[in-house]
């Protein structure tokens, strides 16, 4: 745990390093907070005391904003080479992995912690459901987490960021809203498959305060699948 932790600090320090932090949290921030405050179906609007409508930006936000904080994971060590240099250290794949993941899993949870004012200011305003806004709290560290992995994975793939970036996007769209999409348009036992494997779904679940054990066994398999097929990709390229 102490080598996944030091190598988390490691990605970490170079987010902020290089600015890609500073540009998420101002952009996340000033994105989600001028749709929930200000323009169209913002809260004043809806008259609700509800963070439905930051949930609902965020979960767009967050899906183009996490490929482009893992595409360089992977993908820039490798055009460098520095991903060998690691490898070789008394470290395994799987520790390599995780502590990226953690690295940006943290990043993305702060960002999400940095919010925690729209929530105060809103139950100021009115008796919002702090249960359903828990709940959608946790719904988007829990695609965050889907999409970190999918993005980890993409990016052991290549060694160009932009390409890591847009094989993201391609697996992240199947299970944004493609399921979704053909869950609607066919019936019977395929249509409760795409259905279930559609995280746009789960996620309209949770942000209503339902918390189900089989979405939170659907996103740990889904992240699990993503980080175990990234250390086969790390494997096969060190082979």
């Amino acid at each position: 745990m102490k080598k996944i932790w030091t190598i988390a600090m490691r990605e970490w320090q170079s987010f902020f390093d290089s600015l890609t932090a500073y540009i998420m949290l101002v952009v996340f921030l000033g994105f989600s907070g001028f749709f929930t405050w200000v323009f169209g179906s913002d809260i004043f609007f809806v008259k609700q005391a509800s963070l439905s409508v930051f949930f609902g930006v965020s979960y767009w936000t967050l899906f183009f904003f996490i490929p482009a904080l893992t595409m360089r994971q992977f993908a820039e060590e490798n055009k460098t080479g520095t991903i060998e240099l690691l490898l070789t250290k008394p470290v395994s794949d799987w520790q390599v992995i995780s502590g990226k993941f953690l690295a940006t899993l943290m990043l993305i949870g702060f960002a999400l912690a940095l919010s925690l004012p729209y929530y105060i200011t809103v139950a100021q305003l009115g008796n919002i459901d702090h249960g359903a806004t828990i709940s959608g709290y946790l719904g988007l560290l829990l695609i965050s987490g889907a999409y970190v992995g999918i993005g980890l994975f993409a990016s052991s793939l290549t060694n160009n960021q932009i390409v890591g970036f847009l094989l993201a996007l391609a697996i992240g769209i199947l299970f944004h809203f493609i399921f979704s999409l053909l869950a609607m348009s066919t019936s019977g036992l395929l249509a409760d498959v795409f259905y279930q494997l559609s995280i746009s779904n789960r996620f309209d679940a949770l942000s209503r305060g339902v918390i189900d054990s089989s979405d939170l066994i659907f996103f740990a398999s889904l992240i699990g699948l993503s980080l175990f097929s990234t250390e086969a990709v790390l494997q096969k390229n060190r082979n």
